[in-house]
Parts: structure tokens; sequence; C-alpha cells
């Protein structure tokens, strides 16, 4: 049974508590009674995939709750990971929009709620509310800013440290919403975080107890703590 199966009817958007963090949750109320009037929820499992590099795109997906890894695989197969999506994320927006295949792997790191809506009722959506057309625009130029500063990161850092704590800090700032305490939940094992930042699994570990004993972050578990931002605003520099 795949799961979407599970999915069923939303109605509710207008009391997301994620309106203000995104784009396409913060309309105005008709746009909003629209966007609220179609697609579907899901609860997905961890390792759940929402689309596959390459496949047919069918619709876009909003993330509501947990997070979702995007990769892309090499013909050698090796396996690239791009981006860790948060709540408020709208994933497949380009490939809808311009009527292509997905660039990407969508996979679920944690179990997550999704809500997906068919390619025909988003682009009906955007074509009724110009409002929401803006925000489309908005969002795709902010996945291409985002795509070069990673790409920049990769490419010009000189020291894994550096790469490392640029991927951190961008963690901490989507998790703390403004808010002063940047604390998030390391979802990636150190092999995944490695493949991220264009390193290894040991010089990961030995980079992640550094910055550890230095009190530039703190850990517990999977949580992690920002303690101090501007210093590794400086190693990423």
């Amino acid at each position: 049974m795949s799961p979407l199966s599970i999915a069923r009817p939303v109605r509710d958007c207008g009391s997301c508590e994620l309106r203000s963090l995104r784009m396409f949750c913060n309309l105005d109320a008709e746009a909003l009674s629209d966007f609220g009037s179609i697609g579907v929820q899901a609860n997905l499992p961890k390792g759940a995939k929402l689309f596959r590099e390459d496949g047919p795109s069918h619709g876009v997906f909003v993330i509501c709750t947990g997070q979702v890894k995007l990769s892309c695989t090499s013909r050698e197969g090796r396996t690239l990971i791009l981006k860790i999506a948060m709540p408020g994320d709208v994933l497949g927006l380009g490939a809808v929009i311009s009527g292509s295949t997905y660039e990407v792997t969508a996979e679920t790191m944690e179990p997550t709620q999704i809500k997906n809506i068919r390619r025909e009722d988003f682009l009906a959506f955007l074509q009724k509310h110009g409002e929401a057309s803006l925000h489309a625009a908005k969002s795709l130029s902010e996945e291409y800013k985002a795509a070069f500063f990673d790409a920049r990161r990769l490419a010009l850092s000189g020291s894994a440290a550096g790469r490392l704590a640029g991927v951190l800090l961008d963690w901490g700032r989507a998790a703390s919403c403004g808010k002063p305490e940047m604390r998030f939940t390391m979802a990636l094992t150190h092999e995944e975080l490695a493949n991220l930042v264009g390193s290894s699994r040991e010089t990961v570990t030995r980079m992640l107890g550094r910055f550890k004993r230095q009190k530039l972050i703190q850990m517990r578990g999977a949580s992690i703590l920002i303690l101090s931002p501007e210093r590794l605003e400086q190693l990423s520099a």
C-alpha cells in the first residue's frame, strides 16, 4: 500500500501555525480558503518516497511537520544530498510549473505530515490567484539562491570545518524561526552529513567533536544547540 493511500482531505490551512513562516501559507483570506480546499494530507513513516528523480511531476508537496531529504544520484550510483527540507517548504514546485520531471528524489527522514496537491489543481489555483503566482515566483527565486549559495559553499570553502559550520548554521537559523535559541534535531547520520558537505564520515565526526570541545555547539543525542553562531559564521566565511 502506498503511503499516500492513507491521505485525507485538508481544509484547515487557515489555522495552520506555519502560516507566517512560508509563502504559500501566508495568503489573503480568499486565496487561503481555496488553498485549504485542494490537496490531501498524509502522515508518512520514515523512509517514504514523495517522488523520485526523473519521475513525472504529478504534484507539489507542502511539509507540515517532519523533515525530508532531497538527493540526486550519478550514473555511477553515487548519491549526493542536496538539502534537508523543513516544515513549510513546498517541494516539486519547479517541476510542476515547468511540466518537467522531478529534479531530485524526496525521502522522509522521520515521521512526516505532508499536504499533496495534484498538478492540475495547483496550476488552476495559481491561475486564479495572482498573489499566489507571485509567491510561487518568489519561492522559485529563493530555491535558486539557496542552490547557488550551497554550490558556492562546496566549491569555495577552504575547509571541511567551514562547510560543516555553514550547514549547522543554516539548520539552526531555519529551526529557530527568528528566536534567539538555535536548536535543531540532527536527522542525518555522520555518513549522510559528510555526503552533504563533501567530506568523509571520519572528518565530520572529528569536526563535531572539535566544535563541541570549543563550545561552539552543544550535543545531546541527536539534539544540537548552536552556542556561538558568530564563531561558526567566521569559520564558514
